[in-house]
């Protein structure tokens, strides 16, 4: 371990301070049991040793803006320095503010309802959610609502694909609705007849995505909207696997009737770390009336997120945003037919903007957390593990549009150098990393029994 990679308690030396404060002041006399019982534990260093810290800490995450980040159903694309340009002009805002001081901001939000309309084929959208999952529940309350005021209390059930995000059925159990499973075929599509038996005057809707978890478009999407309508359900779509269809196709087009998208994915504002995320819904025509008014919180959601979203779709206008998709799938196919030949591919048809590997073609005993561990001497950050749960040595990769063919060149070159060390020196990945700060820690007692706090003793 660096010197400065250890806690800031264990660099804590008696007496030295980083401060200089006058002394003397007022002292305040607590009542009612509100001292402390023992003295405070704060460590003693100094300014410099709190700065290297700190600054350390800081280049210790691993993020879009450090590296590579081909992170699965995340599109952890990059988020372009000119997003951020828009957004000081309305630091000064305050969400209490009167109306009528705050028409620009009112602007924004008109602008984008009628953007997103545009790009997804709904009518209009809210912007009160502020991530993917508190759109999906947004979303399936609207959808109970619109069953609701027709008098139909008896959809109770929502219909979720076996690939689906482990959201969809986690929404759908909050808004009170029970989940039935429709699998998918060997090609990873939907199963029509699967579905049919199971649709019927229960049945409040569907979630799904399209492309769907493994990357792959959903062909029969026309057939499944027709069937899913004509038993009086609804189609939720799942707005996180968007970006290829940007400017190609749209989700109102398929027959969807609700969805979400989420702005810190496919529209490059901020993600990860718990936050900041933004997941307006859309509806289509007939569910309007079902959303709340005004369409947006008190506090207009996350309006700093709204505004980066706006900035992107502003950059790159009508015809530029249909490059993304594009580029998307083109970066993820090239990725996928340059290492199929080294980690098996269990669907081998054309993905869109995801693609999904089932570990290794040779694994010697090497698990796909060995490769996700290993990548990281390789200076990249893993893509999603483990996941779909289609496949039990899941890797799934999502390049994005935004990296270079260099970087994807690297990226391939790492992955086929592990295939080979995987080979000849298994205990190579088993051991892995070995450049970065902490080596493999426990990683299920870290989640079952966390030290979250530092202990003096």
């Amino acid at each position: 371990m660096r010197y400065y990679d250890r806690l800031i308690f264990e660099l804590s030396r008696p007496g030295r301070s980083g401060y200089s404060l006058p002394g003397g002041g007022e002292s305040v006399n607590f009542e009612g049991g509100l001292w402390r019982e023992s003295s405070l534990v704060l460590p003693e260093v100094s300014e410099v040793d709190v700065v290297r810290h700190y600054t350390n800490l800081s280049q210790m995450n691993f993020g879009v803006d450090t590296g590579f980040y081909p992170l699965g159903s995340c599109t952890m694309k990059y988020n372009p320095k000119i997003n951020e340009e828009i957004v000081p002009a309305f630091n000064a805002l305050h969400p209490l503010q009167p109306e009528s001081t705050v028409q620009g901001a009112r602007e924004v939000l008109d602008f984008m309802d009628k953007a997103l309309a545009e790009i997804t084929g709904m009518k209009h959208f809210t912007f009160l959610p502020c991530a993917g999952a508190h759109g999906e529940l947004t979303g399936l309350m609207l959808m109970r609502e619109y069953h609701f005021s027709r008098g139909d209390t008896a959809r109770t059930k929502i219909i979720v694909p076996d690939s689906a995000h482990g959201t969809n059925p986690a929404s759908a159990a909050v808004c009170g609705l029970d989940v039935v499973v429709v699998k998918s075929r060997p090609d990873g599509l939907v199963d029509v007849e699967d579905l049919k038996p199971l649709l019927g005057p229960d049945i409040a809707g569907i979630m799904m995505t399209n492309p769907n978890t493994l990357g792959l478009f959903e062909r029969d999407i026309k057939e499944i909207a027709a069937l899913v309508h004509e038993c009086g359900g609804l189609l939720y779509y799942d707005g996180a696997n968007m970006n290829p269809l940007l400017g190609v196709v749209r989700p109102g087009d398929m027959g969807f009737d609700i969805m979400h998208l989420n702005l810190h994915k496919t529209f490059s504002t901020p993600h990860g770390g718990g936050g900041p995320g933004s997941g307006p819904v859309g509806v289509a025509e007939k569910l309007v009336p079902f959303l709340e008014k005004p369409r947006v919180s008190g506090f207009h959601g996350n309006f700093g997120v709204i505004l980066r979203a706006c900035a992107y779709i502003l950059s790159l206008g009508r015809e530029n945003i249909k490059l993304a998709g594009r580029l998307s799938t083109l970066a993820a196919n090239y990725v996928k037919e340059s290492l199929k030949d080294c980690y098996k591919l269990p669907i081998g048809t054309v993905c869109k903007h995801e693609f999904v590997f089932d570990g290794l073609s040779e694994p010697n005993g090497v698990s796909t957390l060995d490769v996700a561990k290993r990548l990281l001497d390789y200076g990249f950050h893993a893509p999603t593990i483990y996941f779909p749960l289609l496949f039990h040595q899941a890797i799934m990769i999502e390049p994005t549009e935004t990296e270079s063919l260099q970087t994807l060149d690297a990226f391939i070159e790492a992955m086929r150098s592990i295939a080979e060390e995987a080979k000849r020196d298994p205990e190579l990945l088993h051991s892995a990393p070995h450049n970065a700060p902490i080596g493999r820690p426990d990683e299920t007692t870290a989640a079952r029994q966390p030290v979250l706090k530092y202990s003096a003793e």
